[in-house]
């Protein structure tokens, strides 16, 4: 599990820098120790009960939701990942802190409107996870994720409000040299 963690946050490295292909790569090496661990499962289900397994389970679907998204701007859901619920939405609300340095990446390259995009993904899972009354309940560490998402996205919005507000400065300034030379 511990190898399948660390090829899971390899995979997320390799989206932000692009390599797609890689990434999937390096995931579908991952389904091959998750389908072992299915076969212990059954003659030993309290694997399932370890932290190891969670962490592993977490990182995993937050690397699958970050490819479908970035690659084909969907979302994959747990029954396509055969995770256990739990690990599923522990996993998604992670996906709002890559979404953040997506967002951040974009920025860098004058790119406001993907950062947007990439705000409003946050936004819609952070709205997800808080529709769902009795999660806090069942989902131990969700309350705190999303506390944590809460203070991811509203620091997002303000980079991309700022970025969008001086991107919007220099095209005035632009238009006002233009116009000051004209003259």
């Amino acid at each position: 599990m511990r190898k399948a963690t660390r090829l899971s946050k390899q995979a997320i490295l390799l989206i932000h820098h692009g390599r797609l292909e890689e990434a999937r790569k390096l995931l579908k090496e991952t389904d091959k120790f998750f389908a072992t661990l299915a076969k212990l499962a059954k003659k030993h289900p309290e694997l399932f009960y370890s932290g190891l397994v969670g962490a592993a389970f977490q990182e995993y679907t937050e690397a699958q939701i970050l490819l479908g998204l970035v690659q084909e701007r969907q979302f994959v859901g747990p029954e396509e990942l055969n995770i256990p619920s739990i690990d599923y939405v522990l996993g998604l609300a992670d996906v709002i802190g890559e979404l953040r340095r997506r967002a951040l990446d974009m920025l860098r390259k004058d790119d406001v409107k993907q950062a947007e995009k990439c705000l409003e993904v946050m936004e819609e899972i952070f709205d997800e996870l808080m529709a769902m009354d009795d999660a806090y309940m069942l989902v131990p560490g969700l309350r705190r994720k999303c506390d944590i998402a809460r203070h991811v996205i509203e620091t997002t919005r303000g980079e991309i409000t700022i970025e969008a507000r001086r991107a919007s400065l220099e095209r005035s300034i632009r238009r006002l040299e233009k116009v000051m030379t004209k003259k």
